[in-house]
């Protein structure tokens, strides 16, 4: 008889546990393994959630529900093995240990653990380690006359992060044991990093390749504030990609284990770029002088297109929102992100854009604000801010002695606008878009509540240049949607008379291999002058990174679309 397996990329809230049950006792009805994600009990990442009383007590009272749902089903043909918590309690009801673990739900014998994550991770956005206790032993399961071998996410990359990989230690004990393996199981929370499918992929053909049987990789979907998780489960065969699962949406596969045919005749390539500090190689490209940032090709963009989609919506939903506020400046940023808002929404949903001039705004910037707007069907509100400004500066000046110049009239205009918009937000109840760039958090240029409100940033982990290129994909791709005017047009924030972004920075094709080389790979001044930059240059981007700390600190949160970006996990003193 052939050996089902049932893949369940699934989409849950966290702790929703009423709707965790609901699919628990849907996909009982069919025959089969059945296999879901990684903390699919729980969902993921929890933080402190899981050390709090509430929390635990009421998965404790569904967990023991599910035993006894469980126990009580009758005798059947199915299994599923399911990512969960395992709590160990002391007399007083608190927690000594708390492990990350994949249960078995067997209809008329109930929940039992199999097997405890070994690798905990513990960088990036990943304290795992501040909540988890690891597993110190491999497991096996055996189902329909097959032996699995079990992993939990973290599991199947290697890194100096740890001193043990475990696929290295199964594959010795399963040499030493002469068992026979006919698949890895990897029940995953994976998140999404533009390129990581790639990746992903890479590993698993080799850990495939060392087994020699199929590795089934089962990623959970959801946005989690911040960090976007895109499912894209797969199986590979060898150096054969079998099956994949849609990506960002909750999807259900099946496939018959004695049907797959794979090559198992190739070597395992363990090589750096295929363990988990592959996923943090450089995007630098150092065959030009100065060195450039690597662009995105078609499908990284279209990926990241879809990652931004998602996580907005993700956002939404889950604060209670149908209404968004995008204030448009007639430049690149805010038209990428209204285009972006646009192309996803749903048709309960809409958008408003809004526009401020001040009395340095180009006549351009009105026009292509309104094109803009035309193209993409939306309405758009205007609230010039000149009058206002004009009202705080003689305000101030009869007030104060001090001159109202410079910095002071810069940030005023920027702050008004927030002000506005924000009011505008409470009339109609509308979610504010932040617009700002990586570039713009990386060096401060930004107003502090001005231009850096908003509820959440959807550029936030994209440097200009990758703000350009984005949007030339989208105009490729689904009809020009932002005029070729905003594109073409110098960046500035029009706050002063003939301001340029060039006057206050270097070049963004300069720029942004620079900061990206501080960012993810922290390179030294001399490292990022051997790249090509001048002393000079870096030395100011350096002093301004530093000092924008304390801007950072109190951003929104970002969509995390990059292997290393600010945010939540980027943990650095503001001081």
């Amino acid at each position: 008889m052939a050996t089902k397996l049932i893949l369940h990329q699934t989409h849950h809230t966290l702790a929703d546990f009423e709707g965790i049950f609901k699919t628990i006792r849907e996909f009982s009805k069919v025959d089969g393994l059945h296999l879901f994600p990684e903390l699919f009990l729980t969902g993921y990442p929890l933080q402190d959630l899981v050390l709090q009383r509430a929390f635990i007590d009421t998965y404790l009272g569904f967990q023991t529900g599910l035993d006894a749902w469980a126990r009580a089903c009758p005798k059947a043909s199915w299994r599923a093995l399911l990512g969960g918590l395992r709590f160990e309690m002391e007399s007083s009801g608190i927690p000594t240990k708390i492990k990350n673990v994949i249960y078995e739900l067997v209809p008329g014998e109930g929940l039992r653990v199999l097997y405890t994550k070994r690798l905990l991770p513990n960088y990036d956005i990943f304290d795992e380690q501040k909540y988890f206790t690891p597993g110190t032993a491999n497991a096996y399961y055996d189902f329909g006359g097959h032996t699995f071998g079990l992993q939990i996410c973290e599991d199947m990359w290697a890194s100096s992060f740890h001193e043990l990989d475990p696929c290295e230690d199964m594959a010795r004990e399963v040499r030493e044991k002469n068992l026979n393996l006919s698949a890895v199981i990897n029940l995953s929370a994976s998140p999404f990093e533009a390129a990581k499918r790639k990746k992903r992929f890479e590993r698993a053909k080799n850990i495939s390749l060392l087994f020699e049987c199929p590795f089934v990789y089962v990623n959970r979907v959801g946005g989690e504030d911040e960090i976007l998780f895109d499912g894209a489960s797969f199986v590979a065969s060898g150096a054969r990609l079998s099956l994949e699962l849609k990506h960002f949406e909750a999807d259900e596969r099946s496939f018959e284990l004695e049907a797959l045919t794979g090559d198992y005749q190739g070597k395992p390539n363990f090589r750096p770029e295929n363990t988990w500090e592959g996923l943090f190689s450089p995007r630098i490209d150092t065959r030009t002088t100065p060195a450039t940032l690597k662009s995105w090709t078609d499908q990284e963009c279209a990926d990241v297109f879809l990652a931004l989609k998602f996580g907005l919506q993700e956002y939404a939903r889950k604060s209670g929102f149908r209404k968004f506020l995008v204030a448009l400046s007639g430049g690149m940023d805010s038209a990428l992100v209204l285009a972006v808002v646009k192309l996803s929404l749903s048709p309960q949903q809409s958008v408003e854009a809004i526009y401020m001039p001040s009395i340095h705004s180009a006549p351009a910037s009105t026009e292509l604000s309104e094109e803009l707007c035309r193209r993409l069907r939306i309405p758009l509100s205007y609230f010039p801010i000149k009058f206002l400004h004009a009202m705080v500066r003689n305000s101030f000046t009869q007030g104060f002695p001090d001159p109202f110049e410079g910095l002071v009239d810069v940030n005023v205009q920027s702050r008004l606008r927030g002000l506005l918009l924000y009011t505008r937000s409470n009339q109609t109840g509308a979610m504010v878009i932040n617009t700002s760039n990586k570039s713009e958090l990386a060096v401060g240029y930004s107003t502090q509540y001005g231009d850096s409100v908003g509820a959440i940033s959807l550029l936030g982990d994209l440097y200009k240049t990758e703000v350009y290129r984005l949007a030339r994909y989208l105009n490729e791709n689904f009809g020009d949607p932002i005029p070729a005017g905003i594109i073409e047009r110098g960046p500035s924030a029009e706050l002063r008379a003939g301001q340029l972004d060039q006057d206050s920075l270097p070049p963004y094709d300069r720029l942004d291999p620079i900061l990206e080389g501080i960012l993810s790979y922290r390179l030294s001044k001399t490292q990022l002058q051997g790249l090509g930059f001048s002393a000079q240059e870096v030395t100011k981007v350096l002093e301004l990174y530093l000092k924008s700390e304390y801007k950072r600190a109190q951003f929104c949160p970002i969509l995390k679309v990059k292997a290393k970006s600010f945010g939540f996990g980027y943990r650095v003193p503001m001081t």
